[in-house]
């Protein structure tokens, strides 16, 4: 293995994607953005899609750009995919598509959701199988009314591919299902890293669509050769199986305690809140917190709740001509928002009402209203609205993991693009009366990147790649107005 290592991380998000090259030199892992792009899905008769060739695209355009700002003489030892969950490719034995990839936030799993929440019974051995609650966006739900609405899909589907998996395979021509990005979907066995037959027959979805899921790290093969066309860096590169899921690409860069104090917040159109552990977390109060047992590369777990997050930023900005464009526009709106007092109440950031609506601004005004709220004026008056009422739901949703957990977390620690939000990480440190520490960090890239150096045995493991990246990293603690006793 060479000094110096480069790898590249794919990482698309569903707002914006970018390509990360990494570079090791033994102790720092420095970073360059290569290509960045913007992502949405299109709606189309009612339904939602996302054009993933035009994400094929930009991701080839990104390793050409990552080979080109190489140093002369160097190679792009690896390169990895990360990716939002839950979404899928159905392909046949080719590799062909033979469904329309739909967004998740596609309402058609309405019916279903509401179905299994209407049946106790089977709402709770779903759980207790695969320690995933029953949430809209859940491929469990997408597959089943695909196969109900289109059953002739059994016949022309081979495969399902969750997203990450699907670009390995577009990079490496191999059809692999990746264990992370798997245990997302609800149907991976919450006691073992195999998938779930009882759930897999409750909804109906053929198990031979599925291998057993790949061990993070393991090697895919190199670039095929259409992919890494005449670049002479690319010829050997690598493709790695890294954590397919973003949020876990994320927990993997933050550089925890390893006593286990530390909760971890991945702060960005979603806010997933959560910490790492030994067991899962089960049970009655766990369902009805809607508790999300993911999995980690080693096996373990890592339980979190899924808030709303910054989505109801992203989509409230929409609704205002004059909104900001560059870090010191946003520097300013956050800064004034600030200056403001606190709303006389706070969103209930759950309402179903911010899922997807035509505007947020407009759902955020029902929904006030509906409680006799006062409605912001302006956009900073939303700005200060919305992460105040984020700072609540960390912190509530932290609470109800010390309930159910008897652990008493010290610190949390914030990275993507919400740990730039320093109302929002003010908020949160206020709301839960405890530090927040934020660190400049690209979160789900330097997660990506930090499995792709194990598995080259660039770096021993984790801990010691989080030790490292700890000693060299730039970090923000806000620390709450009454710390809690």
């Amino acid at each position: 293995m060479p000094r110096t290592v480069y790898s590249a991380a794919l990482d698309f998000g569903a707002t914006s994607g970018r390509v990360i090259l990494g570079r090791w030199d033994g102790r720092r892992l420095g970073l360059t953005e290569v290509h960045r792009f913007p992502n949405a899905f299109r709606s189309l008769a009612g339904h939602d899609y996302w054009d993933l060739g035009t994400l094929w695209h930009e991701a080839q355009a990104g390793l050409r750009a990552a080979a080109a700002a190489l140093p002369r003489g160097a190679v792009l030892a690896s390169v990895g995919v990360d990716c939002w969950g839950v979404d899928y490719a159905l392909v046949n034995d080719a590799g062909r598509l033979v469904f329309p990839v739909h967004a998740y936030r596609d309402a058609r799993t309405q019916e279903g959701l509401g179905r299994l929440a209407r049946t106790p019974a089977a709402l709770q051995r779903v759980y207790a199988a695969t320690g995933i609650p029953n949430v809209f966006y859940n491929t469990s739900l997408q597959l089943a009314e695909t196969v109900a609405r289109c059953p002739a899909i059994t016949d022309l589907a081979t495969r399902c591919l969750l997203l990450p998996d699907y670009f390995n395979f577009l990079l490496s021509g191999r059809m692999e299902n990746e264990f992370t990005v798997a245990s997302t979907s609800q149907l991976i066995d919450v006691r073992s890293r195999d998938w779930s037959r009882a759930t897999l027959d409750h909804f109906r979805i053929p198990p031979g669509w599925f291998t057993p899921p790949l061990p993070v790290g393991a090697s895919l093969g190199r670039l095929l050769p259409a992919v890494a066309g005449t670049a002479p860096q690319l010829r050997r590169t690598k493709v790695i199986a890294v954590p397919g899921h973003d949020t876990a690409c994320a927990y993997d860069a933050m550089p925890a305690d390893p006593d286990g104090g530390d909760a971890f917040l991945s702060s960005g159109t979603w806010s997933l809140l959560g910490f790492e552990s030994d067991t899962p977390v089960l049970g009655p109060e766990a369902l009805a917190a809607r508790v999300a047992n993911e999995r980690i590369a080693d096996g373990r777990y890592r339980p979190l709740t899924n808030v709303p997050g910054l989505w109801l930023l992203e989509g409230t900005l929409k609704d205002f001509a004059r909104r900001p464009g560059n870090d010191r526009e946003w520097a300013a709106l956050i800064t004034a928002a600030g200056r403001l007092p606190a709303p006389a109440g706070l969103l209930q950031v759950t309402d179903p009402a911010f899922t997807n609506p035509k505007s947020m601004r407009a759902a955020i005004d029902a929904h006030l209203r509906a409680r006799r709220l006062p409605v912001p004026t302006g956009l900073p008056g939303y700005v200060r609205l919305i992460c105040d009422s984020l700072g609540r739901g960390h912190a509530d949703a932290l609470a109800a993991f010390e309930r159910m957990t008897g652990r008493r977390f010290r610190r949390i620690l914030i990275v993507g693009g919400g740990s730039r939000n320093r109302l929002l990480c003010q908020a949160t440190a206020d709301a839960a009366g405890l530090p927040v520490v934020s660190f400049a960090l690209e979160g789900t890239a330097v997660g990506n990147l930090a499995r792709q150096l194990i598995a080259l045995r660039a770096v021993r493991d984790l801990p010691t790649f989080r030790r490292l990246l700890a000693a060299d990293l730039a970090q923000t603690v806000y620390r709450p107005a009454r710390p809690r006793t």
